[in-house]
């Protein structure tokens, strides 16, 4: 009994030695996270989603981003590295171009050409025959990290996020693996940069951001929406006007983490919450110890996404004027939404599906 008892305390004393002093890649930061209301007010649960249809996507997995083309046929990028091209008529699906890497959010350039937020390789151009080249890999020569979403201006400026410059999707085992140590630390690593084709010159818009996600140019070209993923939030950054150059907070305290942020139609923009929030993330909030504790904790104890179905949709004032879930979570991790006349094409981490919800269905019942 007395050697058990000593090989039990020597295990005791390692287990505790590794919790407390294992090198992690994280070096946590203390910030006070605002307190989670959940789904209350104009998040409080619905179906709406309930009623999706969905367009499968055979053997390819996690159409992160949506686009439509000149042609009417939508666009999404995979998982897999390549860029499908849909017929919103028969749901038929074909490979349109093999871009490598992780694709994330996409976007139509008014030349045809759609331009490719790479989490691996950087911005990529892709022609309207399928043809790819990198339009930007670096950032004043030091490599983009983690490029993630993707937006593009009238006068043909390029706004995109780097989410991280810290923890890149090419050393942390994938996009979802650097998210989460990303969020996990709050360090303030992630940037908006804005790149002008024409002269290849790059500019750091916004800095400090803890994962900088989905971004968004207003239909009159005033003003950016952010999607800061790690703080719960969407900001308004000024490109015109009064204002221009400033940054302030559009709307707060969401009840999940924001991922991709889309124009709709009538001005409107939408976000996915990809993933409810994390009640250990926000309990040690302003406890870097824990955290660091958290990431010696074998995978499966570590904060993880929450499987759900939600997204919304909001003005440039901040209202929230459609949120739609599904409490049973069909297709979950959704990170956007595209929006044309008749559908909501919705758009998703995982899964073989694109959901696709009618319009009318949106009817009040």
């Amino acid at each position: 009994m007395k050697r058990l008892a000593t090989i039990v305390a020597a295990v005791l004393a390692a287990t505790l030695l590794y919790l407390l002093l294992w090198p992690v890649p994280v070096d946590p930061v203390a910030w006070n996270a605002p307190e989670d209301r959940g789904l209350t007010g104009v998040f409080a649960p619905n179906d709406w989603l309930a009623r999706v249809a969905a367009i499968d996507l055979g053997t390819h997995e996690g159409p992160e981003d949506i686009a439509r083309g000149r042609d009417g046929l939508l666009y999404a990028s995979t998982h897999g590295g390549e860029i499908l091209r849909i017929s919103p008529a028969d749901g038929s699906v074909s490979n349109f171009a093999r871009v490598g890497g992780r694709p994330l959010g996409i976007e139509f350039d008014s030349d045809g050409s759609l331009l490719v937020a790479n989490a691996t390789l950087g911005v990529q151009r892709v022609s309207p025959v399928g043809e790819v080249s990198l339009e930007l890999s670096d950032l004043d020569g030091d490599p983009l990290v983690y490029a993630d979403d993707i937006a593009i201006a009238a006068d043909g400026t390029i706004y995109f996020s780097e989410a991280s410059t810290k923890f890149g999707a090419a050393d942390y085992d994938g996009t979802l693996e650097a998210s989460l140590l990303d969020i996990l630390e709050h360090g303030g690593n992630g940037l908006i940069v804005a790149y002008e084709p024409t002269s290849r010159e790059s500019r750091v818009v916004l800095d400090n951001l803890n994962f900088a996600n989905g971004v968004a140019v207003s239909e009159d070209q005033q003003y950016l929406l952010i999607a800061e993923t790690g703080s719960y939030r969407i900001l308004k950054h000024w490109l015109a006007g009064p204002n221009a150059g400033e940054t302030e907070i559009l709307i707060d305290n969401l009840p999940g983490f924001p991922d991709n942020i889309n124009n709709g139609l009538n001005g409107r923009f939408w976000v996915g919450l990809v993933s409810p929030r994390s009640e250990l993330l926000d309990r040690y909030s302003d406890s870097p110890f824990i955290r660091r504790i958290m990431q010696r904790l074998p995978a499966f104890l570590r904060p993880k996404p929450i499987p759900s179905s939600h997204v919304f949709a909001i003005n440039g004032d901040g209202e929230v004027l459609m949120d739609l879930q599904d409490p049973a979570a069909r297709f979950p991790m959704l990170t956007g939404v595209l929006e044309t006349r008749g559908e909501l094409y919705l758009s998703s981490l995982v899964g073989h599906a694109i959901p696709v919800l009618d319009k009318e269905d949106l009817a009040p019942r």
